[in-house]
């Protein structure tokens, strides 16, 4: 019983934070209140000051944790909301997102190359550009450290969202094709919740570009492993 109330404590702090968070940035409209960026801060902030093991946090966390597979599977819905405008443009989406990610994959391959770091790392870092449960996923199956892919999947999701508007505009990229497509594959779920604030189509490509990616992330990721490890 113990362990039950201690994990429906934990999530539904983390629930409670997401929503404070949350409401404070559609008021403002500040990058540093992103609620996926302020809750994260802020739950370290209490597990570090309350000196509260991971593991324990865990405990409620495993539990929203387990809604990622699903998540991802709903992002079939605006993929077939937009299969006209997909279809119309089938040839540079595709071809985008695609390139999307075998630049992720080979940015992650690189920076851990530079670095020196081991195999089990470099394993967990190249699924990075992919969507969370994916990442995982992939990482694990990999040899990788799951737990350790998500973070790098934060890593690069909060970087797209800071720094994306500002290289979409640099590039003169202004399209909602090119807006949403670059966010999505680059940024995953980070990059379609600033889709979101460009416009319906935009986040629409953006969730398209972030479930193909996660295809094609999945489908890859092994081959590039191989190929790395040889």
């Amino acid at each position: 019983m113990e362990f039950n109330l201690l994990a429906a404590f934990f999530a539904v702090l983390t629930v409670a934070i997401y929503l404070l968070t949350n409401s404070l940035y559609l008021k403002y409209r500040k990058t540093l209140l992103n609620p996926v960026l302020a809750s994260t801060a802020i739950i370290a902030v209490i597990l570090v000051v309350g000196n509260i093991p991971y593991d324990t946090y865990m405990m409620g966390g495993s539990w929203i944790g387990t809604l990622l597979g699903p998540a991802v599977v709903a992002l079939a819905v605006p993929l077939y909301k937009q299969r006209k405008l997909l279809f119309t443009n089938l040839l540079p989406i595709v071809s985008g997102i695609a390139t999307g990610v075998v630049v992720g994959m080979a940015s992650g391959i690189l920076f851990t190359q530079l670095f020196r770091f081991s195999e089990e790392l470099i394993l967990t870092v190249l699924p990075k550009s992919l969507t969370t449960p994916v990442a995982m996923q992939v990482a694990g199956n990999l040899g990788g450290i799951p737990s350790l892919a998500a973070v790098f999947v934060m890593v690069a999701g909060f970087t797209g969202y800071i720094v994306g508007p500002a290289l979409l505009n640099w590039l003169h990229i202004d399209s909602a094709i090119g807006r949403g497509i670059g966010l999505g594959t680059s940024a995953h779920g980070m990059g379609t919740a600033k889709a979101f604030e460009y416009g319906q189509q935009e986040a629409s490509m953006s969730s398209v570009a972030m479930t193909l990616s996660a295809v094609f992330g999945a489908l890859l990721g092994p081959v590039a492993a191989w190929l790395l490890l040889l």
